[in-house]
């Protein structure tokens, strides 16, 4: 996801336009303002190492009737990730959250903009209202480079599980190397706190880089008993990689994730859409998740098309009901 203050992003993009044009744009939003740049297509598939290469055609990314498993009750332990309602939350966070509760979310996991974490309450005012409407704020995602011991403590003093790095997209190994350090770092500052500290992927970690993956230097070089990991589906397909091998490959590492769905016949990297619509295979990869660890399963949208935002939260949750979680 992109929040709503990523000034401590100096800048990075993240990819939106078509790759089958001769240029690509990029875009970022950083203090509400949109830019954009474009660079020539051979450059880009040059330096992203052929990102999306293979989407429509990857076997994991295809639906699978075959591989179908189904509950007949409903779940309760998926949640949503309320950037999903950025439109709409904001303007009125209490009346969203008791529609979200009506469609039988159990959990959410919240983001943080201008009106902090908990959206102009305290901790405990949001964690009340929560508490009324049978509802738990598993976790957030947070700008992690402000004030984040005083967030840590809020956080573990209403129950949070996780507090969560959005985005850490860099230009070298070697700042992925202290990206990793800095991880440690908050993760130890959690784990003081009783909470856990976790980062969510976008499709660059999963893209080459000097012959390597990033996401496997963030593995190799952070502690696993201070830092986890929320596998975005969605990017790691985008990225053109097998959700399945790396949950495999790394066991108890991704504990959380974004169920998110791709639309298909496209190569935007911009193109989520509404759940079982699109050519993700949830049923094979929570089942996989399931067997390896993977405990919160949370469902993002960020584009509607012939939807809207709320009516894509209602659908998306009667999506989550038919998984068996």
């Amino acid at each position: 996801m992109a929040f709503l203050f990523l000034n401590f992003l100096n800048g990075l993009p993240t990819l939106t336009k078509n790759l089958n044009g001769q240029k690509l744009n990029f875009l970022y939003i950083h203090s509400s303002t949109l830019f954009t740049m474009t660079i020539k297509r051979r450059n880009f598939l040059k330096t992203a190492g052929g990102f999306a290469a293979g989407i429509a055609f990857t076997p994991y990314a295809c639906s699978n009737s075959g591989s179908t498993e189904t509950s007949n009750q409903m779940t309760k332990t998926f949640g949503l990730q309320l950037y999903t309602l950025r439109d709409d939350f904001p303007r009125d966070p209490k009346g969203v959250l008791a529609k979200v509760a009506s469609y039988g979310y159990k959990q959410i996991e919240g983001y943080e903009a201008d009106r902090g974490l908990f959206w102009g309450m305290t901790n405990k005012e949001f964690k009340a209202y929560m508490d009324e409407l049978d509802m738990k704020l598993v976790s957030s995602h947070c700008d992690i480079d402000n004030d984040f011991e005083r967030k840590a403590a809020e956080a573990a003093e209403i129950g949070m599980e996780y507090l969560i790095c959005p985005w850490r997209m860099q230009k070298s190994l070697d700042d992925y190397y202290a990206v990793a350090e800095d991880f440690n770092a908050k993760g130890e500052i959690c784990k003081q706190n009783g909470i856990k500290f976790a980062y969510h992927n976008h499709a660059y970690t999963f893209t080459e880089m000097d012959g390597k993956m990033p996401h496997d230097l963030l593995m190799d070089n952070t502690d696993p008993s201070l830092v986890e990991h929320e596998m975005d589906i969605y990017w790691v397909v985008t990225a053109g990689q097998d959700p399945i091998e790396w949950i495999k490959k790394y066991p108890n590492r991704f504990t959380l994730s974004h169920i998110k769905d791709r639309m298909k016949g496209t190569d935007e990297a911009e193109a989520t859409c509404t759940l079982g619509t699109g050519l993700i295979d949830f049923p094979s990869i929570v089942k996989a998740g399931r067997a390896n660890g993977m405990k919160h399963f949370i469902v993002e949208q960020e584009h509607y098309e012939g939807t809207t935002p709320l009516q894509s939260a209602e659908d998306n949750a009667a999506y989550m009901s038919t998984l068996n979680i």
